[in-house]
């Protein structure tokens, strides 16, 4: 198991959708989630730290749902 810290960045208006497909993706996996306001521009930063096998079927899920905004990953811990 990895544990990898996501940080999504993605329009204010439609986080509410993607939110609710990321969390149906990543059900029962989330450690730690932290959700920033929205910049001035309308741009809403989500940072979750999230456990999972593997990262790039993972990573592609985040892309096929997230169009509109930029992920970055990093990981933290291998067990």
């Amino acid at each position: 198991m990895k544990i990898v810290e996501l940080d999504i960045k993605l329009p204010y208006d439609k986080r509410g959708k993607i939110l609710s497909k990321l969390c149906d993706r990543v059900r029962g996996k989330i450690k730690d989630i932290h959700f920033f306001p929205p910049t001035a521009s309308g741009i809403s930063e989500i940072k979750m730290k999230v456990e999972t096998e593997n990262v790039q079927k993972l990573l592609q899920d985040l892309k096929r749902i997230i169009k509109e905004g930029k992920i970055s990953f990093k990981v933290l811990s291998e067990a």
